[in-house]
Formats: structure tokens, C-alpha cells, sequence
């Protein structure tokens, strides 16, 4: 569907594709702030830190990545069928991408329960601690882990929106081969939130394994 003011489709994609990686490039460097915030403490304060990972449920850290890993492969699968025009297709693979992300984010909120039952929520009834680690320490790794893995949901979340929208766009024919830069862009969008996983579940639920 051709919008004004381009004066083609191509014109149009590609003016989009720009926006969106523009867009990616501002949310890397948000995410690229916090890790590297996250890497400073954790290089300063290494046995509170791996005694905060000691704390994650690595079965759902290691679930969910898997989980993940796999709603890519089917929102590839999707953009391929909608670049092909074959709409029926590309609905099937959005639904499953879409219980991929359900999914993760249900068990996110069982390991988040299982914290908030603990008391390793940060704030005044955090109770998590363990000998010879200063408490403080402790709870400036919750307070990291939680900022991330929230800002990571957050983005999940409107992720799974943007997914339902194409998903009823392709469900009424709309995506062509000549036009379907909505699903190669909220594809983009997609991969960027999993590449982030990637490297969130290492560097929270991992380093309790390793040693400087």
C-alpha cells in the first residue's frame, strides 16, 4: 500500500527499513548504557554478583532462551511467506512467534513470583543474603537483574502488539510481494529483543559457574 509522499513502493521500504534500524540503533544504545553499568559493578563487586546468579532458576533462564531462539526461526519463517505474498502462511507462523512470546514472558513472571517470595526484590523487605557478601552488594544485583529483564518484558510486550497487528493485516491479504515492509520490519524489531536475551541469560544466570 503506497503512501504519500513516496513516489514508489520500493522508495517507500526502503525509507522504513531505515527508520526502523535508526530506531534499533537508539534502543542498542540504551541497552549498550545498562550493560555496561552492569559490567562495571559486576567487575567491582564480583562475589555479590555470583552469589546474586547463584539465585536464578537457570532451568527457566535456559527455557526461555531456548524459547526465544525458536520464535525467531518462526517469525523468519513468517516475514519469508509474506514476502512471497502467501498471507494464510505468514498468519500461521505470526500465532506460533505470538505463543513463543507468551510463553516467555508466563515463565517470567513464575521466576519473578518465585523472587518476590524469596523477599529478592530490591527495596525495603529484601531479605536475600548469604555469608561473607555485603546485603547491599546483593540487592544492587536484583536491582540490575530486575531493571533489565523488566526493560527486556517491556519491550516483549510490545512486541507481541506489533505482532497481533500484522497478524490481522496478513490475515486480511494485505501483504504482497510487492508490499509487506511491516512484517520485515517488526521482524527486525523481533530479532533485536531475542539478540538481547542472548546476552542477558549469560550474564545473569551463567556467572555463578565462572570465575575471574
Amino acid at each position: 500500500m503506497l503512501e504519500t509522499p513516496y513516489r514508489d513502493l520500493d522508495q517507500q521500504r526502503e525509507t522504513a527499513t531505515l527508520g526502523m534500524f535508526v530506531f534499533l540503533l537508539t534502543e542498542l544504545m540504551m541497552f549498550g548504557g545498562l550493560f555496561c553499568s552492569y559490567l562495571v559493578y559486576r567487575t567491582l563487586y564480583f562475589p555479590a554478583f555470583q552469589e546474586g546468579s547463584r539465585h536464578m532458576d537457570l532451568t527457566i533462564g535456559a527455557v526461555n532462551t531456548a524459547v526465544l531462539i525458536c520464535s525467531s526461526l518462526t517469525m523468519a519463517f513468517g516475514v519469508q511467506a509474506a514476502q512471497k505474498g502467501l498471507n494464510r502462511t505468514t498468519v500461521s507462523f505470526l500465532l506460533v512467534t505470538m505463543l513463543f512470546g507468551i510463553t516467555f514472558l508466563v515463565l517470567k513472571g513464575v521466576e519473578y513470583h518465585a523472587h518476590w517470595q524469596a523477599h529478592e526484590v530490591p527495596g525495603a523487605g529484601f531479605l536475600a543474603h548469604a555469608a561473607g557478601v555485603d546485603p547491599n552488594k546483593l540487592q544492587l544485583f536484583f536491582s540490575l537483574y530486575f531493571l533489565m529483564t523488566g526493560l527486556h518484558a517491556l519491550h516483549m510486550l510490545i512486541g507481541l502488539g506489533l505482532v497481533t497487528w500484522i497478524t490481522i493485516e496478513a490475515y486480511k491479504g494485505r501483504y504482497t510481494e510487492a508490499y509487506h515492509n511491516p512484517v520485515e520490519n517488526v521482524g527486525l524489531y523481533w530479532h533485536f529483543v531475542d539478540i538481547v536475551w542472548i546476552y542477558l541469560f549469560p550474564l545473569l544466570y551463567l556467572i555463578s559457574r565462572t570465575h575471574l
